[in-house]
């Protein structure tokens, strides 16, 4: 299966047992065999909306081959801001940017996230779209 980028929400519901989606991620996330990849600013973000026992098992989970963690390089910080010039009246948020960064950088466009309005706005280079994963209903 193909590689796929993960957003905040999802990792929030994967990892809030009062989150309304945590059934949907708890269900989703071992079916889903594709390498899951994501940036630095997206499990710092995740963090904010977690408990200490919750937070913990997130940086575990960062640290394992299940979900690929990249840092966000300094010469990333252009393009990050870039987008964030370019989305300001959605404001948009350092883990989007950085996101949009990602999938420039590996070509990856299918995406874990709750926020499917901006994540279907956004585009990437040459005018390519996000492909948004389902895993939840709404």
């Amino acid at each position: 299966m193909a590689n796929v980028l993960v957003d905040t929400g999802f990792l929030v519901a994967l990892g809030r047992k009062g989150d309304p989606l945590h059934v949907a991620a708890r269900g989703f996330f071992p079916r889903e065999t594709g390498p899951l990849i994501t940036v630095s600013p997206v499990i710092v973000e995740t963090c904010y909306f977690l408990d200490a026992e919750a937070k913990i098992q997130l940086l575990e989970l960062a640290r394992s081959p299940r979900l690929r963690t990249l840092e966000l390089p300094i010469d990333a910080y252009g393009e990050v801001g870039t987008a964030i010039r370019k989305y300001a009246d959605r404001d948009i948020d350092l883990a989007d940017a950085a996101l949009i960064w990602l999938a420039n950088r590996t070509g990856v466009r299918r995406i874990l996230t709750v926020d499917t309005t901006d994540f279907g706005v956004y585009r990437l280079t040459g005018g390519k779209h996000f492909e948004l994963v389902k895993w939840f209903d709404r």
